[in-house]
């Protein structure tokens, strides 16, 4: 009997974690950001995902600027209908590498911004290295 009442608890406990994805990926992002930080050499590429845009701008963490930022809000990366997919990531890849090259940074550091590196975030950082950057 009292192997079912503490295993009722910790299933009560699991299910209130799983419902709020937010906060989850609010923890895995800070657990990363002790880990990441950007220079002037080598500034953060951030990346984040709203239900309808793109967004990826790179940060100077040391000084505290935002060197360059690009999403899909802009209306040269803007596609047909406002989705945040494979494709939008590829386009901002692509747009803030450029961005980049012409301010002469090749070295960046990524921030994935806690979400699981596949899809989307994959598709970012990919069209991002093909564009020029380095990491």
């Amino acid at each position: 009997m009292r192997a079912s009442r503490f295993g009722a608890r910790k299933a009560r406990r699991c299910s209130k974690m799983a419902t709020n994805r937010k906060a989850t990926r609010q923890r895995i992002h800070q657990r990363i950001r002790k880990k990441v930080s950007g220079t002037a050499e080598r500034p953060r590429l951030a990346v984040h995902f709203s239900a309808h845009h793109v967004y990826a701008q790179v940060i100077d963490d040391d000084a505290g600027k935002t060197l360059a930022a690009v999403s899909t809000l802009q209306k040269d990366l803007a596609g047909k209908k406002a989705a945040a997919n494979r494709e939008s990531a590829e386009r901002v890849g692509k747009a803030i590498a450029e961005k980049l090259l012409a301010k002469k940074v090749e070295n960046v550091v990524f921030d994935r911004g806690g979400y699981i590196f596949h899809g989307k975030v994959k598709a970012l950082a990919d069209a991002a290295r093909e564009g020029g950057l380095k990491f």
